[in-house]
């Protein structure tokens, strides 16, 4: 498939807004590794090739290994290879991405509070939010993989 238009020379305003968000995240203190654990599950949810792509990448250029990348959708089979707080941030990834089942449950945001600060938990809800609305435009224009 080839993509259909570029959002970003279409609607420059609105792409500029959404960069917005990406330097939001540049400064927030949620590390940039958990950040990347967080797009690429949403990402995976959403089936979203070119955000794959962009931040299976990024997070290995992080240092996050090839293992817990490969794994992280089955995430709850191998939960010896994610800490507590990074179970608790793929089910607050996978509540919110799914907001159309039950959205953020009770249950999960009791778990995030033991864990993370109110602070902390707007940054994660943020990220998931962020990645979510980039996952659909890169959905909806086709946006292309590396060809690396």
């Amino acid at each position: 498939m080839s993509t259909r238009f570029n959002l970003a020379k279409t609607d420059t305003a609105a792409y500029k807004a959404m960069l917005g968000l990406v330097t939001y995240l540049q400064n927030i203190s949620l590390s940039h590794t958990w950040q990347e654990l967080i797009k690429i599950r949403a990402s995976q949810i959403n089936g979203c090739a070119h955000c794959l792509d962009l931040h299976t990448r990024d997070a290995v250029k992080l240092g996050e290994t090839p293992q817990r990348i490969y794994l992280l959708n089955a995430w709850r089979e191998a939960l010896e290879l994610y800490s507590v707080e990074e179970q608790i941030i793929m089910e607050m990834t996978e509540e919110i991405t799914l907001i159309n089942q039950k959205g953020l449950s009770e249950e999960t945001y009791n778990k995030a509070k033991q864990v993370f600060t109110e602070q902390q938990i707007a940054e994660i809800i943020m990220t998931i939010v962020i990645i979510n609305a980039y996952n659909r435009i890169g959905i909806s224009t086709l946006m292309p993989i590396s060809k690396e």
